[in-house]
């Protein structure tokens, strides 16, 4: 629903203190009168096709339904691989993602409402008594306060809101005496000791029977909560106290949002994604409109529409306008600093931001709405749904996909706005994808990783909560739904509450708290509620016009390589293969992967990570002549078939390399000729290049610090003939190193094309790091003697059959440009092998750096597990 306040009304104004009921019902008028309106540019789907799809929604929701009732209920969620219900505690932990169930067969309560949208009464009729009948809601459980206040909350009073309408109607629901509205209550009253903090945030979790604090509760220790999990609580409480009289809700709902709202950065009017519920002091500080924040957005705007207050819509506004200014960058949505609002904090977005689109058609703002839009379907083109987070360039970064109905809702509301059948279109996409791709016999199953069509046993409840409501929705005529749905105000979980909440128990005191501190653009009020002739001024084209420049934003994320290739093979050979064409599943790319010494490990997360092995080269050593190996050598014949011992200094490592594998060395190591030299003091450097293509370098080359290459002389000094293996994991340590807990290496971040292993990003790795693989040097005289040196370091110089370089990278595999047999960039370093720092890629990345972006994720992740996973 488009809104009305402070500016323009549907086709004339509305004043900005109009009484609420007839803002409300301009705001209900808006969105009705914007689906007259459809772009010529998409062919208009007849009727027949439209009910043909309708019908097939209702067939799936009753295979979801069904299975669900059948083989899970009165469980919380079915398992659809499984067929068995999900039951909390019988199952492994999932950790944050179980907290939504509490043992109160939340799919079924989730899915009241639903029942009606879908025209099926009975059912629905049937549904509520199973919950007055067998649901427990005093149970010793531990809950998210956000999910039971969205999905269970707000299914009930849902449920509540229907229930009432169809009694009013006089067919159904004849018996029923606001029952469903007495359980809202009791769930109300035990999530209200959450709120028992200073700050009046909420605890992010509770305990059904035994509160917060409580020995026997379990919980009440934690310090911090997500943005949305204390901002998305007014719909549900408000409702409540509406519905019930009981202003307590209301009010503990509206402390949370002030204090948020008091909290945010003053200077670029964002807020955090973590706050310490008892400080207010922001824990986490990158700022977005996607997971931890997502529906506190939501809820300042539909909480203006459901009460009328203006403070939400000014806050709203003011929340949006910095959004605007530094988070969209069309047609992305970028997380920023909050301190830092120029900065991006991250280069990926999750997939909970595809509410977003809708929320600007809810504002009004429809072009950035359709832009981002679009970006959105291109990536589900790409992967068939979307990941659960991706990049600015389109690779997945997280490759989950937990059916999240998301996209479907802002394809709901842009449909509704324009009137554009191409928003039909994308509806039947994701019918066919999701029957195509998810399905399974007892239902529908979450796709594990969308790259490789793998299943997880979980189907979340606000599938059937929202998925199905909206794409019925999208297809269904005015008359193929029994009751008037501009009535109603959609929750973030899709639950519908009547908008005549607004003129009902007004008891709570409206105080303007945001104009005395921050002055809002008039501008910012321009476009709410906007009249559809304004929106499309003369031009039925308008929506095309916007998405055209965006068809092709996913494949031509990279044109300079596309056009590389075609350019270089139009004489029908055949094109190298680019890691966004790699496939984990073929096996010829295998082999491609396997002919370069680079193996392919598959994590639990879902993702691929490339490990390139250091093959073992087992030689003996002699001293070249020249020993700074600089010129050609004067001793083949003592280097021939052996690894050849070079000093550091003079000139290029690559030249080294050249001069003593022209003389049939079989391997090299580099002595530091800086005295005294070692790897427990020294930093790390990479060796450098010559700035000339070094595919021609076939052999490994070592690097050793001064105190380590000492080793293999006194012991070529002592014995006549001295082994070394260059292997992939050390085979001497000592064990009191082995006990020791090693530092990882810097480099371990340098990434490499997978095609390009050496020949423009050479790595160092100390062999003492506990890795899971490691080169190694083993010095062992002819009497099996072990010589240990343990702190040598490796380079390899090969780029097949000899020794790639040892390098840790998780790579995705999906989208990325880089061809695999050769960079688009030729790397022109040409500093002097006597430079500790010099490198043949880019700069090494700091530990501290990897560490942060790694708990970065960890931490983002964990944030979405609790916002709706």
């Amino acid at each position: 629903m488009s809104e009305a306040g402070g500016g323009r009304g549907c086709g004339s104004s509305v004043p900005q203190r109009a009484p609420w009921s007839l803002v409300a019902a301009a705001a209900a008028l808006c969105l009705v009168a914007a689906t007259s309106v459809w772009t010529a540019g998409a062919a208009p789907m007849s009727r027949e096709e439209r009910q043909k799809l309708g019908n097939q929604v209702l067939e799936m929701f009753d295979h979801a339904y069904g299975n669900y009732m059948e083989h899970a209920y009165p469980a919380d969620e079915l398992m659809p691989l499984t067929c068995r219900g999900r039951v909390r505690g019988q199952e492994p932990s999932r950790g944050d993602v179980d907290d939504a169930l509490g043992k109160f067969s939340l799919t079924l309560i989730d899915s009241l409402d639903t029942l009606v949208v879908l025209n099926k009464t009975k059912e629905f009729e049937d549904a509520v008594r199973k919950v007055l009948r067998d649901v427990n809601l005093d149970n010793d459980v531990v809950v998210s306060v956000f999910e039971t206040n969205i999905r269970v909350l707000g299914g009930l009073l849902g449920g509540h809101s229907l229930a009432i309408m169809l009694k009013e109607k006089g067919e159904y629901m004849q018996w029923y005496n606001d029952e469903l509205l007495q359980m809202a209550k009791q769930l109300g009253y035990k999530l209200l000791p959450a709120f028992n903090t200073t700050s009046g945030l909420p605890y992010p979790r509770i305990n059904l029977k035994f509160g917060i604090r409580k020995p026997e509760a379990r919980t009440g220790t934690e310090t911090d909560t997500c943005t949305a999990c204390a901002g998305t609580l007014i719909l549900e409480f408000a409702a409540l106290s509406r519905f019930t009289g009981a202003t307590i809700f209301e009010e503990y709902a509206r402390k949370a949002l002030d204090f948020l709202w008091e909290k945010r950065q003053r200077s670029s009017n964002l807020v955090g994604v973590t706050i310490n519920i008892h400080t207010g002091d922001w824990v986490r500080k990158d700022s977005g409109v996607g997971a931890g924040i997502d529906s506190y957005y939501e809820y300042l705007l539909k909480a203006y529409v459901l009460l009328g207050d203006d403070s939400f819509l000014e806050r709203f506004n003011t929340h949006y306008d910095a959004i605007m200014r530094y988070i969209s960058q069309p047609p992305l949505l970028l997380d920023v600093h909050i301190h830092k609002p120029m900065l991006n904090a991250r280069t990926w977005m999750d997939a909970l931001l595809a509410f977003f689109p809708g929320l600007q058609v809810l504002k009004g703002d429809i072009r950035p709405a359709i832009e981002t839009h679009e970006m959105l379907y291109q990536v589900i083109k790409k992967h068939n749904f979307l990941p659960e987070a991706f990049t600015t360039d389109f690779r997945v970064h997280w490759a989950q996909h937990p059916l999240r109905p998301e996209f479907a809702e802002s394809t709901y509301f842009l449909y509704k706005a324009t009137g554009d059948p191409y928003y039909l279109e994308v509806g039947k996409t994701l019918i066919e994808n999701l029957n195509k791709y998810a399905r399974v016999p007892c239902g529908f199953a979450a796709m594990k990783d969308v790259r490789t069509g793998s299943h997880e046993d979980r189907m979340d409840s606000f599938f059937l909560a929202e998925m199905f409501k909206y794409l019925y929705l999208l297809f269904a005529d005015k008359e193929d739904i029994i009751f008037d749905i501009e009535d109603y105000i959609f929750t973030t979980e899709a639950h519908l509450l009547p908008l005549w909440l607004s003129t009902t128990n007004q008891s709570i005191s409206k105080k303007n708290t945001t104009s005395e501190y921050t002055e809002l653009d008039d501008s910012n009020f321009d476009w709410t509620c906007p009249n559809t002739q304004i929106l499309f001024p003369n031009d039925p084209l308008y929506a095309q016009s916007i998405r055209e420049p965006l068809k092709n934003v996913v494949d031509k994320s990279c044109p300079r390589g596309i056009i590389r290739v075609e350019e270089s093979f139009r004489s029908g050979a055949k094109p190298p293969l680019r890691a966004r064409d790699f496939m984990a599943t073929n096996p010829e790319h295998l082999e491609i992967l396997k002919k370069m010494g680079v193996s392919l490990i598959h994590l639990k997360d879902g993702r691929v990570q490339l490990v390139q092995h250091a093959i073992q080269t087992r030689g003996f050593v002699a001293s070249s002549k020249p020993y700074n190996g600089c010129s050609e050598l004067t001793n083949p014949e003592a280097v021939m078939g052996k690894i050849a011992l070079i000093q550091r200094g003079q000139c290029m490592f690559a030249e080294k390399a050249r001069n003593i594998q022209n003389a049939g060395a079989i391997g090299g190591i580099v002595i530091d000729d800086n005295e005294g030299s070692s790897s427990d003091t020294a930093p790390l450097f990479q060796m450098a290049g010559d700035g000339k293509d070094t595919d021609d370098i076939k052999i490994p080359m070592l690097f050793l610090f001064s105190k380590e290459g000492s080793i293999i002389l006194d012991a070529i000094r002592e014995y006549e003939e001295v082994e070394v293996l260059l292997s992939d994991k050390a085979k001497d340590r000592d064990p009191e190193m082995e006990n020791e807990e090693q530092p990882s290496s810097e480099n371990d971040s340098q990434n490499q094309s997978a095609e390009q292993i050496t020949s423009s990003s050479q790595e160092v790795d100390l062999v003492d790091q506990e890795s899971p693989e490691e080169s190694s040097l083993n010095s062992q005289p002819e009497s099996s003697s072990p010589t240990d040196t343990d702190n040598a370091a490796s380079v390899s110089a090969s780029e097949q059959n000899s020794n790639p370089v040892e390098n840790h990278e998780t790579t995705s595999l999906d989208g990325e440009c880089t061809d695999l047999d050769n960079q688009l960039q030729e790397q022109s370093e040409t500093e002097e092998d006597s430079n500790p720092n010099v490198s043949w890629g880019k700069k090494v990345q700091p530990i501290d750096s990897i560490l942060a972006d790694w708990n970065e994720d960890i931490e983002a992740f964990e944030m979405m597990e609790k916002d709706e996973l």
